[in-house]
């Protein structure tokens, strides 16, 4: 098996298709998905998610989609995150400690992606807009 990374590009409705043609222009993608999540609250945000192959090079870094990150995924909650925005939540939810042992209520966070921007946490919630077959 390939070894892969799961991204996140941030989009919006009227630049999908250029978005989607871009991420496949520049990756490899591995089980050739990429699944749209609409933003539920701002419905015209929509969030492109897929693996990639690490293993295949990228040519030209410049290449590389805007408002792209690298995510991980909690799948019993279909959750989303940055390693950044797990170390925020732990340190809100554990007044204030990090501590790797804590444990996440993860149900709390079903269909949802977590992430920080200059320290300022977002959860986004989310829903399947499309599954685009590469």
């Amino acid at each position: 098996m390939n070894k892969s990374q799961l991204l996140c590009t941030f989009t919006t409705k009227d630049k999908l298709d250029d978005t989607i043609q871009h991420i496949t222009d520049v990756y490899t993608i591995v089980f050739n998905k990429i699944f749209v999540l609409e933003n539920v609250e701002i419905k015209k945000e929509l969030i492109c998610s897929y693996n990639i192959d690490t293993t295949v090079m990228i040519e030209d870094p410049e290449m590389i989609p805007r408002n792209t990150i690298s995510v991980h995924r909690k799948k019993s909650s279909n959750t989303l995150y940055t390693i950044n925005a797990l170390n925020y939540l732990v340190a809100a939810l554990n007044d204030g400690v990090m501590d790797k042992n804590f444990s996440v209520p993860w149900e709390n966070y079903h269909n949802t992606i977590l992430v920080t921007n200059n320290n300022d946490f977002r959860k986004i919630r989310t829903k399947i807009y499309d599954i685009i077959k590469i």
